[in-house]
């Protein structure tokens, strides 16, 4: 009953969006003098509006015939071009339509672009009105097209077991999502608190709290490859970014060996790695080989539906009008701290925020339907916006307002899914707010390291590292749907200086191997004094030639072997933990010669990042390293203290084989997670099982 009646809403949908096509083209034939439906000799309504039901059937077949071919062709040029070419190619559609219908007839090629944008606005706007007459409408749509590309490729649903869906919202903070449940900034996900059904704890990152460590290790169990978000590996000679394809790719290929959490008929959307996942939408990873393979990897399958692209293209110039107009209010209040908001920016983050959001929601409610046993996938929103704006700043909260519907319609979609989904939500890392570096003491780290070398005003040409990406995780990944990425570029002889959030690594090609501190001081003496008199430095961990490695601080130091401290300990400011993490870094393969942490400042949970961003992540210092963990009440309890992404990963490891393979004397969970999530007169009744 419960298909029949959703095959009659859609029917009923299609018929009032056919009509409103039709009498916006009626309309439009009656303001426009180069647009006719009718000969000048006819004057009769039911003529006009007969045509323009014709041509609104004409112009709807071309679309769901031709776009589709030609969304595959521009995306292999660019994601981004499909929303440009919009609306070229719907005029281009709108005048072959106009051929099919007698006596319809536009004079200007202007007036057929814009009769196709007003169309399709239209059409868009109603379909918006239709969703908020009913919650479930734009989910019931994604029900049914995911369920015909189901039927058309004859796939199978096993569901005699739960699946596990892992929903990853990168960059919140484990302290502010309980401040946005108190403040009802996430309704659904505070239901699940409320209603018993769920349980939240804190897990504390890697010294290097970003996603590409995170994502590594939770989804390949090891992430001793990745000591930051970008690094210089000296055996190779490059410098490696986790939002480059081929970077990603090539790191992903070292965790061959390892057994991914998603390898068993899982599926990876948004993410930097696949798990081991075939199935992938939009994994960073993947995108290493030519252009082409953009359509393949999540776009082209999303942007195939003309309804989409218009959807997503109009919630994208909404994005960036709205980034325009809080950009010009942050600087009319002078709301501090703060970073330039503008250049490509408000296009980034619409594209980071919607762009990367619609397409990857879309990916995993057909993941949900088609039954996969395991779905782990990235909404990247928050810590784009967060970085430019703020922590906690009213846009920030807007963006997780909007990820917490979307978690919402995910949750809806499960619950028509053949298998039962359990809900998993959590974070890679959070983010500390802060002035940055070069604001706060009007010189970078990389300026502090060359003057320090004694590499300016010597008359040795200034070259600095060509990095891509010197923002965000996602702006970096955004940007490249729109173009390619530069290589990298290290200058000979030079210390390679790289950044990540306010974490800094420091490398000297000249010394083979990890420079110990007697190399770099009789390389550059004073280097390392300069830097540690810096107020912006925190700490510096380095190796020596004898005794291991030590971390060294303004006024005392602490050797990672043994935890000796000599004078001051200068990881107490970094909490209890701060010795563990730094030490697992020490014996990564790729650490760099310098490890360089910004100061935190305790009374204001501030620190200064190396790259110009207000909220930042990567290194050591107040609530970057506090990531969150929301489960299943009933699933087995992690342990009360998680360190590290690679804990995570043995926790999601251990309630997947928990699902697959029950205990005998194991409790099933009282409701669904649909049934905890959805309000009262949604959920599931006897006669229509979820």
């Amino acid at each position: 009953m419960r298909r029949f009646r959703e095959g009659v809403r859609g029917v009923g949908e299609f018929c009032v969006l056919w009509f409103s096509a039709a009498l916006t083209l009626a309309l439009l034939a009656a303001a426009l003098p180069g647009f006719q439906l009718q000969s000048s000799d006819e004057t009769g309504i039911s003529e006009l509006l007969g045509r323009a039901v014709l041509l609104a059937w004409a112009f709807g077949i071309l679309n769901a015939l031709l776009w589709p071919l030609l969304v595959q062709a521009l995306l292999r040029v660019s994601a981004l071009l499909v929303l440009v070419a919009l609306f070229v190619v719907n005029g281009s559609l709108m005048l072959l339509a106009l051929r099919v219908v007698p006596e319809a007839r536009v004079t200007y090629l202007p007036d057929a672009l814009l009769i196709s944008l007003v169309l399709s606005t239209v059409t868009s706007l109603v379909s918006g009105a239709m969703a908020a007459r009913t919650d479930d409408s734009y989910q019931l749509m994604l029900v049914r097209r995911s369920r015909r590309r189901i039927r058309r490729s004859g796939a199978t649903v096993e569901h005699s077991t739960p699946g596990l869906l892992c929903l990853q919202l990168d960059g919140l903070g484990h302290e502010v999502l309980r401040r946005a449940v108190v403040r009802g900034d996430v309704p659904n996900l505070a239901r699940l608190l409320r209603c018993g059904s769920h349980r939240l704890q804190c897990w504390h990152t890697d010294w290097s709290s970003q996603t590409g460590a995170s994502q590594l290790g939770i989804l390949h169990g090891d992430n001793t490859e990745v000591p930051a978000f970008r690094w210089y590996e000296k055996d190779t000679g490059r410098v490696l970014v986790m939002s480059s394809p081929s970077d990603t790719h090539e790191v992903e290929e070292r965790m061959a060996q390892r057994h991914g959490l998603l390898a068993d008929d899982g599926a990876s959307h948004g993410n930097l790695f696949t798990g081991g996942a075939e199935h992938s939408t939009l994994v960073v990873s993947t995108f290493r080989h030519s252009r082409g393979v953009r359509g393949r990897a999540g776009y082209g399958s999303y942007f195939v539906d003309p309804s989409n692209t218009v959807r997503t293209s109009l919630r994208l110039v909404a994005e960036v009008v709205r980034e325009v107009v809080q950009g010009l209010r942050q600087r009319r209040l002078d709301i501090r701290p703060r970073v330039r908001r503008g250049g490509t920016y408000p296009f980034v983050r619409a594209f980071a925020t919607v762009v990367e959001t619609d397409v990857v929601v879309a990916a995993v409610a057909g993941a949900l339907l088609e039954g996969r046993s395991i779905i782990y996938a990235d909404l990247v929103g928050y810590d784009e916006v967060a970085h430019h704006s703020g922590v906690e700043r009213p846009e920030t909260m807007a963006v997780l307002r909007r990820l917490d519907a979307e978690i919402g319609l995910l949750v809806k979609v499960a619950a028509r899914a053949a298998r039962r989904y359990e809900l998993v939500v959590l974070s890679d890392h959070g983010q500390s707010q802060g002035k940055p570096f070069r604001a706060r003491y009007g010189s970078s780290l990389e300026d502090l390291v060359r003057r320090g070398c004694a590499l300016d005003g010597s008359g040795r040409p200034t070259r600095r590292p060509r990095t891509e990406g010197r923002g965000a995780e996602a702006r970096a990944a955004s940007t490249r749907a729109v173009r390619p990425p530069a290589p990298p570029v290290v200058a000979e002889h030079e210390p390679v200086v790289l950044c990540s959030g306010n974490l800094g690594l420091v490398s000297f090609p000249d010394l083979p191997g990890r420079a110990t501190l007697e190399a770099i001081d009789a390389l550059h003496p004073g280097l390392v004094e300069d830097l540690l008199a810096h107020e912006g430095i925190g700490f510096v961990l380095v190796a020596r030639e004898h005794g291991g490695s030590v971390v060294i601080g303004r006024s005392g130091s602490v050797v990672l072997a043994t935890g000796a401290v000599h004078g001051t300990d200068p990881l107490a400011p970094f909490g209890p933990g701060a010795l563990e993490v730094v030490r697992r870094t020490d014996a990564f393969p790729h650490v760099a010669d310098l490890m360089v942490n910004s100061a935190y400042f305790p009374d204001t949970d501030e620190v200064s990042a190396f790259e110009e961003q207000v909220g930042s992540h990567g290194g050591l210092g107040g609530q970057q390293s506090v990531a969150f963990l929301l489960h299943p009440a009933h699933l087995p309890p992690p342990a009360a203290h998680l360190q590290g992404a690679v804990a995570v990963h043995d926790v999601l490891r251990g309630w997947q084989d928990h699902l697959q393979h029950p205990a005998p004397d194991s409790v099933p969970a009282p409701e669904s997670t649909a049934a905890a999530v959805a309000p009262a007169a949604s959920r599931p009744t006897a006669d229509q099982p979820g």
